[in-house]
């Protein structure tokens, strides 16, 4: 018969690699900010597109088909929200008068209620566009947050701060991936007339000195039209082919840390241009309450004589409650001595 030898086989262990729980961000050690944005109440039809424009802009870390049910409550948002993850909602309501954003900090608060005083929904601001601009993976990560204005020292604006930093994930300037940044949201906070201007931008880099020729062909990678040309040369320099390189301001000029794309290289300076690809408000800071869509308020802009009254109305029921419990205290101890 024949006989069979036991090899003896070597097994590799690969060592285990200790991975980031997914939804950690890696710069606070906190979990990433997720949203939910719904509404509340019956919507017009431009009111609907600027609440998907609200999900499309918070990208990606929230729900872009989250389907609503008339029946739906708040605390129905609010069950889910947990095991989700969700830590922002922001509603988008209709009064008789004007139409709001709630933005509110799960699952207790506080919530910051903005009044809409013009909005423009990012098709619009397309259509005014010559030349509009939406990469494939335009929305494959978050924007980066600018805040101007902010830093009056008042309170409520200092909450407001606090509270828009932290609807999206925090960056590290060391290990961020130019890459990633691709957009940009900025607010700027007018004290004058004490509104909100937000606007939303995509990110683009050229290289400063090429002319706009070159950098199509490099991007492109697109054979150009040299049969009416003499030379290679011409197609640089001849008039009429674009040869000049487009005027950039010296300000708005920046040297990258690492390679990005063919044409922007770390050897050459590039030019930083942002353009508007919507949605467009002019917002109203209202109120702060400081639970979850309900609470004391803290900052009203008629007045915080509403947040006096509900702090007086609190300390009442708690000084009736140590009176109740003064007087049952005293009943029991009436019945031990009879």
């Amino acid at each position: 018969m024949a006989r069979f030898r036991n090899k003896k086989r070597k097994v590799s262990v690969k060592p285990v690699l200790k991975k980031q729980p997914s939804g950690v961000d890696h710069v606070t050690g906190d979990k990433i900010p997720k949203s939910f944005v719904f509404s509340r109440g019956k919507l017009p039809g431009p009111l609907r597109h600027l609440q998907m424009d609200l999900r499309k802009l918070m990208l990606p870390f929230t729900a872009l088909k989250l389907k609503e049910k008339k029946r739906n409550n708040l605390k129905d948002f609010l069950n889910v929200s947990g095991p989700m993850g969700v830590t922002h909602f922001l509603i988008v309501s209709k009064s008789e008068t004007a139409p709001y954003l709630r933005v509110a900090r799960t699952p207790q608060g506080p919530t910051i209620t903005f009044k809409i005083h013009e909005y423009s929904l990012a098709a619009d601001i397309v259509q005014s566009q010559l030349h509009p601009r939406c990469p494939h993976d335009l929305f494959k990560n978050s924007p980066l947050i600018v805040l101007s204005g902010f830093g009056t020292g008042e309170q409520h604006l200092k909450l407001s701060t606090i509270m828009f930093q932290n609807m999206f994930p925090a960056i590290d300037i060391n290990t961020v991936k130019l890459s990633s940044c691709q957009r940009i949201v900025l607010l700027n906070y007018n004290k004058e007339t004490k509104l909100i201007d937000f606007r939303h931008y995509s990110i683009r880099l050229q290289p400063v000195g090429v002319s706009r020729r070159i950098r199509k062909f490099v991007q492109n990678h697109q054979v150009p039209d040299l049969r009416s040309l003499q030379d290679v040369s011409d197609f640089v320099t001849k008039a009429g082919y674009g040869s000049e390189s487009e005027a950039d301001d010296e300000a708005a000029t920046v040297s990258l840390a690492t390679d990005l794309g063919r044409v922007n290289r770390v050897s050459t300076k590039s030019a930083l241009k942002l353009q508007e690809i919507g949605p467009r408000m002019t917002l109203q800071l209202m109120k702060i309450e400081e639970g979850l869509c309900s609470g004391v308020v803290i900052f009203s802009e008629y007045g915080n004589s509403g947040a006096k009254e509900k702090q007086d109305n609190k300390e009442e029921e708690e000084d009736d409650n140590e009176k109740n419990s003064k007087q049952e205290e005293a009943e029991d101890d009436n019945e031990g001595e009879a």
